[in-house]
C-alpha cells in the first residue's frame, strides 16, 4: 500500500510556491521597468498595461498563498 503523505506534502507548497513565484514576477517587472524600451507610438497606453499587468500578477500571487495559508489553517 502507498503512503499518500508526500504527495499531500507536495499539494501544500505547491500554490505558495506558485503564489511566491508570481509576486517576484510582477516586482521583478516593476523593477526592471520595460516600458522604457518601447518604441511606439502610445507609450502611454503600453506603459500602463505593463503596469497593470505587473500589479495584477502581484495581487493574483498574493491571493493564491494567502488561500492556500488559510486553507492550510482550516485543514489542521
Amino acid at each position: 500500500m502507498m503512503s499518500r503523505r508526500p504527495l499531500a506534502w507536495t499539494a501544500s507548497w505547491l500554490p505558495l510556491a506558485v503564489g511566491a513565484f508570481l509576486v517576484l514576477v510582477g516586482v521583478g517587472t516593476l523593477v526592471g521597468a520595460p516600458w522604457r524600451y518601447v518604441a511606439s507610438e502610445s507609450v502611454v497606453v503600453v506603459t500602463a498595461f505593463q503596469i497593470l499587468g505587473s500589479l495584477s500578477a502581484i495581487a493574483v500571487g498574493l491571493g493564491v498563498a494567502w488561500l492556500e495559508a488559510s486553507g492550510a489553517h482550516e485543514k489542521r
